[in-house]
């Protein structure tokens, strides 16, 4: 028997390295992109769009075909994959000729990640019920937590040793992250069909997920809010300080924003264990809202740091109460098939915020793109209420027909004739 304990922290360390790994250099893409040969503002913008897009547009595609082979083959797996494969294809971006290529490489890097994805799905499938909250919560950590490492160590070595130096950083931390998960990761996992027999037969079709449907379109918003602005920092940063040092103050902030989403994910998740994930969902979504506006209005880097640090606190405890309400809506038998479409409608709201925030960076300005991702978190609020209350009220209903159905028949009474 795996003891859940021992693999959320393992799972946790290789996590954090495959975090780390991508934030030495992701966060970096608009100044990489302008040494290798895009010198206009607006068409760096649009560059750095079409670079996000086409990670998001892959993973988009990709992670439900990933979600449905994790629930044949096992859920480990899937990490050791997305782990492996993409350690050896971060470094190529080192190489790149132009921008074109490095679009090209950034849609195959979409094709086999999903780190996060598949570590969750490994965790919540190998953790008690009552716990997953606080285990889904603490993995989120991983994310946070590694993200403030790789942005501030690697906004070091941008400015310290170059570009392509964080591009091989990448690479190694990714794949030893994948060596902690082989080496030292177990998983209880029953193989009940091979992947031959799930697709005789086999046609195209939605998952029969019901009223969970609701809520993966509420995921596709929220991923659409939380990423509207992330490729945009950098330039904002730059806007607000000049370029002097501009990679070493974006991993600055970037790092303390992120110690905040330590924190945020087991808190959150465990209010979420002991509230509701819709509640803490409606006021994370607000609140987040509400502090993407200072953000647009900073004119100074304190400024900007301390709205970011609120905001990412609720964004981030956002995310991880959506994966928990999911965790809870789903049997284990469907977990790797619904988190990966899960992950694959998240990708479709980063995919169309990245379009929609580079249109809005190339009209209006960086600033604006922080004030219409404003608007989108407020509106997720209400969002969260409405299905949560149509939830509520079709399990009311079949509560009430299955009482009504259970119920033994009354013999009626009637006063004898005559």
């Amino acid at each position: 028997m795996v003891h859940w304990k021992q693999n959320l922290l393992r799972v946790w360390i290789a996590q954090f390295l495959a975090t780390a790994g991508f934030c030495f250099a992701t966060p970096f893409i608009p100044f990489y992109i302008k040494e290798i040969g895009v010198s206009d503002p607006a068409q760096a913008s649009m560059w750095v769009a079409l670079f996000a897009a086409a990670g998001n547009l892959a993973l988009f595609l990709s992670a439900p075909c990933w979600g449905f082979i994790s629930d044949i083959y096992g859920r480990r797996l899937m990490v050791l994959r997305a782990s492996f494969v993409c350690g050896m294809l971060m470094p190529l971006m080192a190489f790149v000729p132009g921008v074109k290529s490095l679009v090209l490489i950034r849609f195959l890097v979409g094709l086999f990640a999903g780190t996060v994805t598949a570590s969750q799905i490994l965790v919540s499938s190998n953790t008690p019920m009552e716990s997953r909250g606080f285990a889904l919560g603490t993995l989120s950590s991983a994310v946070f937590g590694g993200r403030m490492a790789g942005t501030f160590l690697g906004g070091l070595v941008v400015d310290a040793f170059g570009y392509r130096a964080a591009f091989f950083i990448c690479g190694i931390t990714l794949v030893s992250a994948g060596f902690i998960v082989l080496l030292g990761v177990a998983e209880t996992f029953e193989k009940t069909t091979t992947l031959r027999r799930k697709m005789t037969g086999f046609k195209f079709r939605l998952p029969d997920f019901g009223e969970v449907w609701w809520i993966l379109l509420l995921v596709m918003l929220m991923g659409f809010a939380v990423r509207f602005d992330a490729p945009f920092m950098p330039l904002l940063v730059e806007t607000i300080n000049g370029p002097h040092k501009a990679a070493t103050w974006t991993g600055i902030i970037g790092s303390l924003s992120a110690v905040t989403g330590i924190f945020a994910g087991p808190l959150l998740g465990w209010l979420a264990d002991r509230s509701s994930p819709q509640r803490i969902a409606m006021w994370s979504a607000g609140m987040a809202g509400l502090l993407m506006i200072p953000q647009g209005l900073a004119t100074s880097l304190a400024t900007l740091a301390v709205a970011r640090l609120g905001m990412v606190f609720f964004a981030s405890g956002l995310m991880s109460v959506f994966q928990i309400w999911l965790a809870k809506s789903t049997p284990d038998s469907k977990r790797g098939t619904l988190f990966g479409w899960a992950t694959s409608v998240k990708s479709c709201g980063w995919f169309l915020c990245s379009l929609a925030g580079g249109a809005v960076a190339v009209k209006l300005g960086v600033r604006w793109v922080y004030f219409c991702a404003a608007i989108v978190f407020i509106a997720l609020a209400p969002g969260i209420a409405l299905v949560t209350t149509l939830s509520n009220r079709r399990r009311r209903t079949a509560e009430t027909g299955d009482s009504a159905a259970s119920a033994p028949a009354t013999p009626s009474h009637r006063p004898p004739r005559g």
